[in-house]
């Protein structure tokens, strides 16, 4: 994709959807950094389900922690990696309190720093409650990226560093949420929508879509 048709990408994406959100449901930033590490390997549907029960009694990591890890395991059962989530949760509410103060530390360095939170968590929290420009990268970005011709590359890294470079200033706070969403409901895993795709004549994709097939 040339500068010009990534401007336009962007534009169309923006006219049809200005102010995108992520779908997980949150309060406060530590509920935030909660439901992101709880949606690795899950959808946002899965997660939402669990995460309201919880959410309605534990607001902050002290609150986790009294909570206890088996009262934890009790709300995100339903959730994939359910064992290991619930023990990164605890670690990182406990993390929290001794070096933070009970805050959700701004800076990617100290988020990562947290037990089960990777770059693609920290950059969540960091775009949606901070409101810094950044890329998180998930199967939905990599996907997109590497299908479109917008972002290729072999590694989330990779696609996250392509992003960095070619995203457009105007477009940059909501860039990863228009691709995610893009990916999630249009440009889809297995059959892309392309029929229904407001930039398909942006993409250089080879394999398009463009009749919808019958039955749907």
């Amino acid at each position: 994709m040339t500068k010009d048709q990534i401007f336009e990408f962007f534009r169309r994406l923006a006219e049809d959807n200005p102010a995108p959100e992520t779908e997980l449901e949150y309060g406060n930033a530590y509920q935030l950094v909660v439901a992101v590490a709880l949606s690795a390997q899950a959808t946002d549907v899965g997660v939402n389900k669990a995460t309201r029960g919880l959410f309605a009694k534990v607001k902050t990591p002290q609150q986790m922690l009294d909570l206890g890890e088996s009262g934890l395991k009790d709300h995100i059962k339903t959730i994939g990696l359910f064992n290991s989530k619930a023990k990164n949760v605890i670690a990182l509410s406990q993390m929290l309190i001794e070096d933070f103060g009970g805050e959700v530390p701004p800076t990617r360095e100290e988020l990562v720093r947290l037990p089960g939170v990777g770059r693609k968590t920290a950059n969540v929290v960091l775009n949606c409650w901070f409101g810094q420009e950044t890329f998180a990268v998930d199967t939905h970005i990599f996907r997109v990226g590497n299908r479109i011709g917008l972002a290729k590359g072999k590694t989330p890294e990779a696609v996250e560093a392509k992003l960095e470079k070619r995203v457009p200033a105007p477009f940059r706070l909501h860039a990863h949420h228009w691709l995610i969403l893009h990916g999630r409901y249009v440009c889809k895993a297995r059959t892309p929508e392309c029929w229904r795709c407001k930039v398909a004549d942006l993409c250089s994709y080879r394999k398009k879509v463009l009749e919808q097939p019958k039955g749907r």
